[in-house]
């Protein structure tokens, strides 16, 4: 059990007769002093080691907060730097799919062109063939009636059908 020093200090040994102090009781008080100073030196020392403890534990934790604050700003920047890459990538990629688009366009632009002229030749064929077809009956009737001589010096000699005759 630990005395205070409040306890100590009150406490008054019994005395003898001629003024000393009766020996037996002295010394019982002399013990409990030195026990509770052990206790009290023992629990100083248990919290001095547990100080020591706690303070090394801080440090440990004080480094280690100091790491984990580099890492989050390294981890940062990092992330800054990707996000940056990110974005320049995609602006690349962006400004590639606008080229090649507009490269599509163009050729499809050119193709449609290209079509439309050649179907507007087609149609001016077709025209010119049924414009044909449209006058080579006339044509015909007129070369059956018309005199041979005059069909040579057109450059066309016209033969008697085979099957008429």
């Amino acid at each position: 059990m630990a005395l205070t020093p409040v306890e100590i200090r009150h406490m008054k040994p019994p005395r003898t007769m001629f003024g000393g102090y009766r020996a037996g009781p002295t010394e019982r008080l002399l013990d409990e002093i030195v026990a509770s100073f052990e206790d009290v030196w023992r629990e100083r020392a248990d919290l001095a080691d547990k100080v020591e403890q706690l303070e090394a534990d801080l440090v440990r934790f004080r480094e280690l907060e100091n790491l984990l604050r580099a890492t989050l700003v390294s981890a940062e920047q990092a992330s800054e730097v990707v996000k940056e890459q990110a974005r320049r990538e995609a602006e690349l990629i962006l400004g590639e799919a606008h080229a090649e688009a507009r490269e599509v366009q163009r050729r499809a632009v050119g193709e449609t062109e290209r079509l439309e002229t050649a179907a507007r030749r087609l149609r001016a064929q077709l025209t010119e063939a049924l414009a044909v077809l449209d006058e080579e009956p006339v044509a015909e009737e007129e070369a059956e009636t018309a005199e041979p001589e005059a069909n040579e010096e057109a450059g066309w000699l016209l033969l008697p059908d085979a099957d008429a005759a």
